[in-house]
């Protein structure tokens, strides 16, 4: 069995949390750059995890708040889809990962860090992406600055 770890996230995990949802929050400031917002749908939009578990770590999010899979308009849930499907595509292109975990966590038991806002992670991987230092070191190695990322992944997004 391989296993993800990601000791690093204790730090997101244990920080003081706002009164507002981030995914609400961050789509609202209008100032994609800054926050790391590579793609804008109509319903959905796209946003880099700030604490990834690998360059390129991106999450698709509806605009409307909600926790409830279920509720999704058929709008919503289509573009959401297209959006993580259009998502491997970029990164693949942008990035040439080896393969993907594609996964969503529905309600803080679930492992939810954000559990009132559903989202979808799209985590590209490499072979041997699992080194030493995140079991060793509690310390990831992300090859690339955020910001970095994020402009290149735009570009394909746009295009």
């Amino acid at each position: 069995m391989d296993m993800l770890w990601a000791p690093w996230r204790i730090d997101y995990i244990l920080q003081p949390k706002g009164d507002g949802c981030i995914f609400c929050d961050k789509p609202a400031e209008h100032d994609d750059q800054a926050n790391l917002i590579p793609f804008r749908g109509e319903t959905c939009y796209v946003i880099m995890n700030y604490y990834p578990y690998n360059n390129g770590h991106v999450m698709v999010v509806p605009y409307r708040h909600t926790s409830d899979l279920t509720s999704l308009s058929q709008d919503e849930y289509l573009e959401m889809m297209n959006l993580v499907s259009k998502s491997i595509q970029v990164i693949n292109k942008a990035l040439n990962p080896h393969g993907f975990n594609i996964g969503m966590n529905l309600g803080s038991v679930a492992g939810a860090g954000v559990k009132d806002h559903l989202h979808f992670h799209v985590v590209p991987r490499w072979n041997g992406d699992m080194n030493f230092m995140p079991v060793v070191g509690h310390t990831k190695v992300i090859s690339e600055a955020l910001e970095e990322t994020c402009k290149k992944l735009k570009r394909y997004y746009e295009s």
